[in-house]
């Protein structure tokens, strides 16, 4: 007579984790999708203000010296966008503003005027962080002061429109992140729980036999914040797999790529998985723990 198989006994803490670590990583990588989409805005952004310029136009008949002071003091000011490390300062001849402005129009006026009334300018493309009107304005005011310099000049309904529209859209990406995350924590949190619920006999049967609640609840919270870890890692590689199949198809992409904010991204995954698996876990034990046995069935 064949001899019945022994059926293995089940280990505190064992559920299906495969299935736990599939849904959290889906719903992790979710949020990572959500936030390389706040990256590449925000970049974005920022690549629009520090496009916006500012003309410095000068007093006629500067000495080279003095061009070239103008343009080192320029380039040491704070609120000068840097770019590889240069300063995004550049000069513009009267002669090439007349070249610039008969290719556009068509017309040469220095024919009829028979003199070119244009001044020497510096162009500056100001940071991001200045690029609001009160910032710019103040700007615009110590320019002025330099010496040498006639008139600064620059689009003021520009700068207040795109601040305008920078700020909505931040506001609503803002709206749709807090709401995003509260559902995704929601999911890891229902994944969780449903896993445990797997296990509700076995915590109360260890609970009968005297095993305190931190001996029960300690291998849950240890694989729960493991598998969070996976999690995390593995909704990671994927975020960066599939960014990098977004630039190999769309090259200009790669422009808003933030490198210090997309490191952040992949750790906040990781410190999302661990911590809201903790959580979810320690929350569902103690929630059985406290059950009656009618409740448990």
């Amino acid at each position: 007579m064949a001899q019945p198989r022994p059926t293995r006994k089940k280990k505190l803490g064992s559920y299906p984790h495969l299935m736990v670590v599939f849904s959290i990583t889906l719903a992790l990588l979710v949020i990572g999708l959500f936030g390389l989409l706040l990256i590449h805005a925000h970049k974005l952004s920022n690549l629009v203000k520090e496009n916006i310029e500012m003309q410095v136009y000068l007093e006629r008949n500067l000495p080279a010296t003095e061009l070239l002071r103008l343009q080192q003091d320029f380039s040491r000011k704070p609120y000068i966008a840097q770019r590889d490390g240069k300063a995004q300062v550049r000069f513009l001849s009267k002669e090439e503003g007349a070249r610039q402005f008969i290719e556009q129009t068509g017309e040469d006026f220095q024919q009829f005027l028979g003199d070119n009334p244009l001044r020497d300018a510096y162009i500056l493309k100001i940071n991001a962080e200045y690029s609001d009107s009160l910032q710019m304005g103040r700007i615009e005011r110590e320019l002025k002061a330099e010496p040498g310099v006639h008139e600064v000049q620059y689009v003021q309904s520009l700068i207040s429109s795109i601040n305008q529209n920078v700020r909505k859209l931040s506001l609503v990406l803002l709206g749709f992140a807090v709401v995003l995350t509260f559902v995704v924590t929601v999911l890891i949190n229902n994944t969780i729980k449903l896993a445990l619920f797997s296990q509700r006999f076995l915590i109360r049967s260890m609970q009968l036999v005297g095993a305190t609640s931190f001996f029960i609840q300690r291998p849950f919270l240890n694989r729960a914040t493991w598998q969070g870890l996976v999690s995390g890692i593995l909704a990671g590689l994927l975020l960066l797999a599939l960014l990098q199949y977004a630039y190999l198809q769309v090259a200009d992409l790669r422009v808003l790529r933030d490198d210090r904010l997309l490191g952040a991204l992949l750790l906040l995954l990781v410190v999302l998985g661990c911590g809201i698996g903790f959580l979810s876990s320690y929350r569902a034990v103690r929630k059985y723990l406290g059950m009656s046995l009618d409740d448990l069935y």
